[in-house]
């Protein structure tokens, strides 16, 4: 992998690229890491960094290496790869060896945090900011309902992208 420069991540639409195109979530460190897919969060420029803003709820595995970990890296990969994708969202790190099923290979990276050989673009990124969601605090009650009546709420995550790979 090779570092590249942020601002390529101006070429991106983060609405495909999160929402169509889905992203791995990873953390942890090479003697024990996961991940998970993920098609909800976004990116942007807070508190003059950039910036990007993951949503997991605490019933995911990941949930409990996102809460140990400084560094995190959200992971892009070509269309190809959407069969790993849908493996590493439909399985629990818990009960087997997701990455392995999905045919990745774990790569680390400099600072030590993980990412996929498989990736065309990987955010390196540092934890800054968690918060969980609060039923008392949705403005629109039918989200609530939608999309909360049967398990938790997300924790919401606020990341500095520090480094870009591909």
């Amino acid at each position: 992998m090779k570092k590249v420069e942020l601002d390529i991540l101006g070429k991106e639409n983060p609405f495909e690229l999160i929402g169509q195109q889905w992203m791995l979530i990873t953390a942890g460190d090479k003697q024990k890491f996961n991940t998970m897919t993920a098609s909800w969060g976004g990116l942007g420029w807070l508190w003059n960094k950039p910036v990007a803003f993951i949503f997991v709820r605490p019933e995911r595995y990941t949930h409990d290496f996102l809460e140990s970990s400084e560094k995190v890296t959200l992971s892009f990969f070509p269309e190809s790869c959407r069969e790993a994708l849908q493996i590493c969202g439909t399985k629990s790190g818990r009960d087997c060896d997701k990455v392995k099923e999905a045919g990745l290979t774990p790569v680390e990276l400099k600072g030590g945090a993980m990412t996929f050989e498989q990736a065309r673009l990987t955010a390196e990124c540092r934890m800054l900011f968690k918060s969980d969601m609060k039923q008392a605090e949705f403005i629109d009650k039918e989200v609530l309902a939608k999309w909360y009546s049967d398990a938790g709420l997300h924790s919401v995550y606020v990341l500095e992208i520090e480094k870009l790979w591909e």
